[in-house]
């Protein structure tokens, strides 16, 4: 079915956007990353966390593979909502890490910064989702003609 390949998609790059950089900073003669599990110096220590991001990005990787499993296309619908609504909220997470961690930079004489593309991966898993769930409505009206044949 199409919708489990368009769910192991968004699995694959949620877990991307999990541990990849999302964004850079350099000021002062230091250089940050912003990754889903926090804002890293060069060194890759840890400077400000990003729990909530972490969290909300975790819970978008896993929900599409638990729908996998689930026989009820209802369900697997609703499930695709609850999945669009946590894309939404990392989407808007990792807006506001971003804004967070360029307000600390925003003081420093000379100050650069940028995103990285992984930043964008929750919108387009947002496309995914769509598709996903426009399968499953297909599948579902497909099972009812056919119910109404017998």
């Amino acid at each position: 079915r199409i919708q489990s390949l368009y769910l192991v998609v968004i699995a694959a790059l949620m877990a991307t956007t999990i541990f990849a950089p999302l964004g850079w900073f350099a000021g002062a003669g230091e250089e940050f990353t912003l990754r889903a599990l926090g804002l890293e110096n060069a060194a890759g220590e840890i400077v400000q966390s990003t729990r909530h991001l972490a969290i909300l990005a975790v819970a978008a990787a896993a929900l599409p593979l638990a729908i996998l499993f689930y026989r009820r296309r209802m369900l697997q619908l609703r499930l695709c909502a609850v999945e669009a609504v946590l894309l939404l909220g990392t989407a808007l997470m990792e807006g506001i890490y971003y804004f967070l961690s360029w307000r600390v930079f925003s003081g420093v004489e000379f100050h650069a910064q940028g995103f990285r593309p992984a930043i964008v991966l929750p919108l387009v898993c947002l496309l995914f989702v769509y598709l996903a769930a426009r399968a499953i409505l297909r599948d579902e009206a497909l099972v009812r003609a056919a119910d109404r044949i017998r």
